[in-house]
């Protein structure tokens, strides 16, 4: 491995400077999916993370490295939602101030935990606005750091802990599956992984409308894709990371894309959210259908029968029309339409009894 961004001395480097801020996930397995799709998956439960997400671990990362005169006067990112939480949390443990610049769009639940942290919140419209330099301006009037969400190497060692912690917990995997967005946390857990174990086989999934990283690997240069409108709303990069890229190039096996229909169709016949709760060894969270529908497209390239399923996903849950009967309205939850989904969006904090209820 040549010409990397980061080294597993600096994912290292990054798991001792986070911690105490990020969690250290489980690992859950699951009987039912191990049968279901053909082999035995490791789910790595970063939805148990502060924020709710991975991005916890590269933000962390990030603003515990600014030196401490630039740290002072803040940091600024921009997201849609889980990197703003994540950076909010971050800012705030690092007792800095922090500004958020998010879409008018972006889940209510996301913008409320952000905006609990301390952040200053800046919306924008995600057709007409150009977020980044929105981000810049802000950053160049208030004399702020901007906090990139994945593009960046400080962000990549970060994300790589995720990995870092999966070989600790389950060290004789075969491959690993990772959702890809920009790249950042494909990149930093490729990194960690193949330094840790060279035969390790890395794969990356993205939605058919968000397939900026496929088009890219196969064109063999960075390609830019029109705003995704998938409804993996995590997975909305328009173009890989001009840092990641060349990583995923040299370290990921293969994309694999799902359409929305296959994420659609994974939650309604039962590998999804809802439908796998009584399945699971321990007490459930939720997973994410993107990321378990791949795993069933891999069946046909995977020659091994062990598959971790790296789980990154927030709080929110989408529930398909046909299981409209199994959800109950609750005082505690507020239900609202979305496209052909129902999304519900709980207090992660209840989300897990809430789920066992289901």
């Amino acid at each position: 491995m040549t010409g990397l961004p980061v080294s597993i001395d600096d994912v290292r480097a990054a798991a001792n400077r986070i911690r105490g801020v990020a969690h250290r996930t489980p690992v859950m397995t699951s009987r039912w999916f191990d049968a279901a799709a053909g082999m035995r998956a490791f789910f790595k439960c970063e939805n148990l993370q502060r924020g709710g997400a991975f991005k916890i671990r590269g933000a962390a990362n990030f603003v515990f490295s600014i030196p401490r005169e630039d740290l002072a006067r803040g940091v600024v990112a921009f997201s849609s939602g889980n990197h703003a939480q994540a950076v909010a949390i971050a800012a705030r443990e690092a007792g800095a101030p922090a500004v958020l610049v998010m879409p008018l769009d972006a889940p209510r639940l996301k913008v409320e935990s952000t905006r609990a942290n301390g952040a200053e919140i800046i919306f924008y419209d995600r057709l007409k606005d150009d977020r980044e330099a929105l981000a810049r301006r802000i950053a160049a009037e208030r004399g702020c750091t901007v906090v990139p969400p994945f593009d960046h190497p400080w962000i990549i060692a970060g994300q790589g802990t995720t990995a870092l912690e999966l070989l600790e917990q389950a060290p004789d995997i075969d491959a690993l599956v990772v959702p890809v967005g920009g790249g950042g946390l494909i990149s930093g857990c490729a990194i960690a992984a193949r330094a840790l174990n060279p035969r390790l086989r890395v794969f990356g999934v993205e939605p058919e409308d968000g397939n900026d990283t496929y088009l890219s690997r196969r064109q063999g240069r960075r390609l830019s894709i029109p705003p995704p409108q998938t409804i993996a709303d995590g997975l909305r990069a328009q173009t890989p990371g001009a840092v990641t890229f060349p990583v995923v190039q040299q370290l990921v096996e293969d994309i694999v894309v799902v359409s929305d229909e296959e994420i659609r169709e994974a939650v309604e016949e039962g590998i999804g959210t809802i439908v796998a709760t009584p399945h699971f060894n321990d007490r459930y969270q939720p997973t994410q259908a993107q990321v378990e529908a791949a795993a069933t497209e891999l069946r046909s390239v995977l020659a091994s029968n062990n598959l971790p399923v790296e789980l990154h996903v927030g709080a929110d849950v989408a529930v398909a029309p046909a299981l409209k009967d199994v959800v109950t309205e609750r005082p505690s939850l507020t239900i609202g339409g979305k496209g052909k989904y129902i999304l519900l969006e709980p207090p992660a904090h209840i989300l897990p009894d809430w789920l066992n209820d289901v």
